[in-house]
């Protein structure tokens, strides 16, 4: 792939977050998180750029030439790759969270099925589990952790929609599922996203136990 660098953002602070990037696929993937060339992954490069993978890609098997720039409006700068169609989701939570850094999506059986699940009701509500202090801002297991379920769209604004009015009316977001599809969650840098993401993961699963042992 041909890349072109906007002037303000230096070839080793592209190179380091586009290993970055493919370095947290490729685990991600072994986890078995991203089946089918799913999943899309990003990090802020500055304030109006970030790199995100490449559509179609194998996240299992990802290098640099895999991963693109993109505005914060979810267009491709100096290459002709396509990006994943989910990026304006991505460059939403740089646009509305500027302290946040990167962004992953997975497709894991246990988000996807939560998703499903948890859709009539809109949220999924976590409460009383240790391990909600694994997301940042959340200091107790007493507090509740509510994660929205939006519903499904192949059109990016109705989605990206959605997530400005949950923003809107004042509500925490630390991640949301998407019904049938996957979870995105976010933070100030790589190992803070991981944490979330593999928290979020244990919980929903938990949550899934609790239903299937309750029935």
């Amino acid at each position: 792939m041909s890349q072109t660098l906007p002037a303000t953002i230096p070839a080793e602070l592209f190179a380091q977050r586009a290993d970055a990037i493919a370095d947290a696929a490729r685990e991600l993937a072994n986890a078995g998180w991203t089946p089918a060339t799913s999943s899309n992954f990003s990090m802020r490069l500055d304030g109006e750029h970030a790199a995100i993978t490449i559509s179609g890609r194998d996240k299992g098997k990802l290098g640099r030439d895999d991963i693109m720039v993109v505005d914060m409006q979810g267009k491709a700068v100096g290459t002709s790759a396509r990006p994943s169609a989910e990026t304006e989701l991505h460059t939403q939570i740089y646009r509305r969270m500027p302290e946040m850094n990167v962004v992953l999506h997975t497709h894991s059986r246990t988000q996807s099925v939560a998703s499903r699940l948890f859709a009539r009701e809109g949220v999924v509500k976590l409460e009383g589990w240790e391990l909600q202090k694994a997301i940042s801002g959340q200091t107790t297991h007493d507090a509740e952790l509510a994660i929205p379920v939006f519903p499904n769209t192949q059109h990016m604004p109705e989605l990206v929609a959605q997530v400005d009015a949950w923003l809107d009316a004042g509500k925490p977001l630390h991640a949301y599922l998407i019904n049938g599809h996957g979870i995105y969650t976010w933070g100030r840098d790589m190992a803070e996203t991981r944490r979330h993401l593999e928290a979020l993961e244990f919980l929903l699963g938990c949550e899934l136990d609790l239903r299937r042992l309750s029935a």
